[in-house]
């Protein structure tokens, strides 16, 4: 294993408060040492800022942050690409955290390419629960995507071909990848091992998260212009029978 390499780590957050200290303590627990931790707040109203400041303090300077209103989550991701002077970068979420030899794994399994993703098993919690360990293959990228919390990209990779799309708010990371996917010079590297811990519900299951997905797929020639609207004003019916439907009625009823 090569330990000169810097791989830089990325969290966004917002009003984290509640699971940013086990983001954090992933992060600096790491087996692997010459990691540089960039977080990027939207300027969050909890106590977010004042854990992100304590961390920080106690880090010997491997935490950079800033604290600052944003245009999104892509908007903070590209933002901590921008400040990022690893090798390979890591985008880990306030409410997931890393196995602790994470970075480690994903050092050892490194290629001599230039441009390359590497990705590996991701831990799905549901309730604190575990509900399923998965690795998805980017073979199958027009169907699933591939778990973001266990990719790690070349900043080569940012560098040249472009970060995050603003196009989309809750499924840019799978736009990215459909991009790369696209790249002849881009590899796909397989990490056999368990590397992130995910937590279910976030904004990626909301309605809105579906309705930006099933824009990508249109976009990507996944489903035609005419099933695109179709799903669009069947879910705008549902929205109007939800602000219309007293609360607590049941379906049947």
């Amino acid at each position: 294993m090569n330990s000169d390499i810097l791989v830089s780590v990325i969290t966004v957050c917002y009003n984290s408060e509640k699971t940013i200290t086990q983001t954090i303590e992933s992060v600096l627990g790491q087996t692997y040492d010459k990691i540089e931790y960039i977080i990027v707040d939207g300027g969050s109203g909890d106590r977010t800022v004042d854990i992100i400041k304590k961390y920080a303090k106690a880090s010997q300077g491997k935490i950079r942050w800033i604290s600052e209103p944003d245009k999104g989550i892509y908007d903070a991701m590209n933002k901590g690409i921008r400040m990022a002077s690893g090798i390979l970068v890591g985008i880990i979420n306030s409410d997931d955290y890393y196995e602790s030899d994470a970075i480690e794994q994903i050092v050892i399994h490194m290629q001599n390419d230039p441009y390359q993703i590497l990705y590996g098993f991701t831990r799905a919690l549901r309730d604190g629960k575990e509900d399923s360990i998965f690795i998805n293959s980017p073979e199958f990228l027009q169907n699933r995507m591939i778990s973001h919390p266990s990719c790690f990209v070349s900043k080569k990779i940012y560098d040249d071909f472009g970060t995050y799309s603003m196009k989309y708010t809750s499924v840019a990371d799978y736009d990215f990848m459909l991009r790369m996917q696209q790249k002849k010079e881009v590899k796909f590297v397989p990490v056999y091992k368990l590397i992130a811990n995910f937590r279910t519900g976030g904004m990626s299951s909301t309605a809105k998260a579906y309705l930006d997905l099933v824009k990508l797929q249109k976009d990507y020639g996944m489903i035609s212009k005419r099933e695109y609207h179709s799903i669009k004003i069947k879910s705008v019916i549902l929205d109007c029978l939800k602000m219309v439907m007293p609360k607590g009625r049941r379906k049947n009823s």
